[in-house]
């Protein structure tokens, strides 16, 4: 596996692994560290791109034109070496592009390029997918960031989610991976979720709509983390219960319904590409100066 790409300004640090495009560390200036370090003992993830499909399918198989095919929790983006395409000093772009071992599992040509940009002190990723096919190509994109719980400088404090839209977004629930149809009442009281680690002991919370463009995850009186969302329009929060991190997701496509059909084009929240079509989605979060 190539290196590690490192980008930095007077603000920021982030490194970024080929092996998914995946960002490893995201620190200050000051030298605090942000994002979950990939301690197997909870969870080896870090900062995940999910692709071609979000979350998880019935019996782990998708369908497409009818043809059945084996697809693992979150597609393959997050298990596959991407080429390094471009580096700066503050900017790299990753892309991935179809191959024997992708159409095997997803019979589709395609582009997926994921950049991560600093600009002061704010981060942007964004990803980019481009329907190279002659047929349109469905899919689901998904961020998986994990944050640290309690953030640097918020130990002892309460650690709140407050969405910029101050909804109250339904939630939804996952069994044996799979969305349960039922809306829930939602967690969220104009717009604000105080969160306790008892809220993950049944996985993720999910809010399929409502939750908006933008939302803030701070420790009270304490550090803030600022996050804005394009063409993102689902979110979920999930930790492995107790684990000393959160994942703020933001999603366009999320895992298949309970008792719903196979077909990856019929996913809920999916995308649809047109062949020579492309899509952009992107996340920033803007950390404290």
């Amino acid at each position: 596996m190539s290196d590690t790409v490192r980008i930095e300004n007077r603000s920021l640090a982030v490194e970024v692994s080929p092996l998914g495009a995946e960002m490893q560390s995201l620190t200050t200036a000051d030298g605090r560290s942000w994002l979950w370090n990939g301690d197997a003992a909870f969870w080896s993830g870090r900062s995940p791109i999910l692709f071609p499909m979000v979350g998880k399918a019935p019996e782990n198989r998708i369908s497409v034109e009818g043809k059945s095919y084996d697809m693992g929790q979150h597609g393959f983006a997050r298990r596959s070496e991407f080429s390094l395409a471009t580096s700066t000093g503050t900017r790299c772009r990753h892309e991935l592009v179809a191959s024997d071992a992708t159409r095997a599992v997803y019979p589709f040509e395609f582009l997926l390029a994921v950049t991560h940009a600093v600009d002061g002190p704010k981060l942007t990723v964004s990803a980019e997918v481009e329907n190279r096919d002659t047929r349109p190509m469905p899919f689901g994109l998904g961020f998986h960031p994990a944050f640290l719980w309690p953030l640097p400088g918020g130990e002892g404090c309460a650690h709140a989610v407050t969405l910029d839209n101050g909804a109250e977004p339904a939630l939804v629930r996952l069994e044996g991976g799979l969305v349960k149809p039922e809306r829930l009442p939602s967690p969220f009281r104009a717009g604000r979720l105080t969160l306790d680690h008892a809220m993950f002991e049944k996985d993720a919370m999910i809010f399929p709509e409502g939750a908006g463009d933008g939302l803030t995850y701070a420790a009270e009186d304490g550090p803030a983390l600022k996050f804005a969302f394009e063409n993102l329009p689902n979110l979920a929060l999930w930790q492995k219960a107790g684990a000393p991190y959160v994942c703020v997701e933001p999603w366009h496509g999320t895992a298949a319904e309970l008792g719903g059909p196979d077909d990856l084009a019929k996913r809920p929240y999916g995308v649809i590409l047109l062949p020579g079509g492309k899509a952009r989605f992107a996340f920033t979060v803007e950390l404290p100066a």
